[in-house]
């Protein structure tokens, strides 16, 4: 038996033995005195504003009665100081039985989770598991060898010369150039001769000479 269940089952069979509450009994009433010292504040608060409302009143016109409600205030005031006193103390036990019982379910349930996987690995053997983890290795190598075999190109025949494949294509690209050289046809030199000038423009390059001349002997 782990430690972790023997603290859980001594602590339970204490606690049934002196017949103690449990935390959630105990948080309850803590909850309830707290509101009811609550509901006795606002009750206090009430009849402090009362009695300082009531000397107000009665000022100088009845001091007796005047005085008889400071001093009921200052009672009141005394209570409800001593209820903020015990307020503070409950909350301070309520939070840390709050706590408490927090703390202890967390490690209940790590004592399970604990058990739990002390019996999963009862059915463990470490000396299988490394057969098994180096089994798995040796067939992952297997695996990774067939595959390269299966993807090798030098299995199917391919295994070719890449220089040699390229000049190959190369003598091929220079053959369709030079088929296409021959294939070219230039234009035929025409064998008429070009026609001459036109009468009418000799005309007027004659005419043009004439009036150079008139205008050279004019001057």
């Amino acid at each position: 038996m782990s430690k972790i269940s023997k603290f859980f089952k001594g602590g339970g069979s204490a606690a049934r033995g002196r017949g103690g509450p449990s935390p959630q009994e105990a948080l309850a009433r803590l909850r309830e005195t707290e509101e009811m010292l609550s509901k006795k504040q606002a009750y206090l608060e009430t009849r402090i504003e009362r009695e300082l409302a009531a000397a107000r009143q009665y000022g100088t016109k009845n001091k007796r009665a005047a005085l008889q409600a400071l001093k009921r205030k200052k009672r009141y005031e005394k209570q409800l100081s001593q209820i903020d006193g015990t307020l503070s103390t409950i909350e301070f036990q309520r939070e840390a039985l709050e706590n408490s019982h927090t703390n202890t379910e967390v490690l209940k349930n790590m004592g399970y989770a604990a058990q739990a996987m002390k019996k999963v690995h009862e059915n463990m053997d470490l000396n299988k598991i490394d057969d098994l983890m180096q089994e798995i290795t040796e067939q992952q190598d297997v695996a990774q060898e067939i595959s390269d075999a299966i993807s090798n190109r030098a299995a199917f025949g391919d295994d070719f010369d890449e220089d040699e494949l390229m000049a190959e294509l190369e003598e091929l690209e220079q053959e369709e150039l030079n088929k296409g050289m021959r294939d070219v046809r230039l234009p035929s030199v025409p064998s008429t001769s070009l026609p001459s000038r036109p009468a009418s423009t000799r005309k007027r390059a004659e005419d043009e000479d004439e009036m150079k001349k008139l205008a050279a002997w004019a001057s």
